[in-house]
């Protein structure tokens, strides 16, 4: 069965700086955050037809490239899938700026849809951009005729939130199980909805952590 595949970006000159870097284009990647997209092409070979997108940001564009030359397939930059937008934090290396953003996403994954960062965006407002492009996606390529995987290189807080939200995922399992640069959230369309199949290197997950959504 076609699988959505939820893929964090390489590592950029803005995570070595611990900087917060949400608005587009946004930075670039590491000579190191580029072997890590190759490495990711490499090391999870194609084994089904695929379709490979992308967030509009540089960095999510650049690993995108670098998995299709591994695969030898074509990409595309899609709109709606790029990081939550934190507004004034934006730029923001300090502590301050890092626990205000950390406050307001566990807020979200506790179920406050409408607390909002300053000048940036709402969890609502996350949702109501990047879920119509998942659902869009998943008529189009896991419900036709021909089912096809799904390859969308995206952003670390928007695909734990997004993930957490489509799956039923645990809001404690999302908030503890962060994202690695290149890390991947894998998703299997069911009858019953989404159904989480691995987060990152884990695949062994509590039946009370996940219940699959309609």
């Amino acid at each position: 069965m076609a699988r959505l595949f939820l893929v964090r970006h390489g590592e950029t000159t803005a995570n070595v700086l611990q900087q917060l870097d949400t608005a587009l284009p946004g930075a670039h990647l590491t000579d190191f955050g580029a072997r890590q997209g190759i490495r990711f092409g490499l090391t999870n070979p194609l084994a089904a037809p695929a379709v490979l997108l992308s967030s509009q940001a540089n960095r999510a564009r650049q690993t995108a490239e670098l998995i299709a030359s591994a695969w030898d397939v074509d990409t595309a930059p899609i709109d709606g899938v790029h990081e939550v937008q934190v507004g004034d934090l934006e730029g923001r290396s300090d502590r301050e700026a890092h626990e205000q953003f950390r406050d307001v996403v566990h807020a979200w994954h506790r179920g406050d849809l409408d607390t909002r960062l300053p000048g940036g965006e709402s969890l609502e407002m996350l949702r109501d951009r990047y879920v119509p492009v998942i659902d869009d996606l998943a008529e189009q390529n896991l419900r036709s005729e021909q089912p096809r995987d799904v390859y969308v290189v995206s952003h670390g807080a928007a695909i734990r939130l997004v993930a957490a939200h489509l799956a039923g995922v645990d809001p404690e399992f999302a908030m503890r199980n962060h994202l690695r640069n290149t890390d991947s959230v894998e998703l299997e369309l069911t009858a019953d909805g989404w159904r989480l199949i691995r987060w990152g290197e884990r695949a062994d997950f509590p039946s009370a952590e996940v219940e699959p959504l309609g």
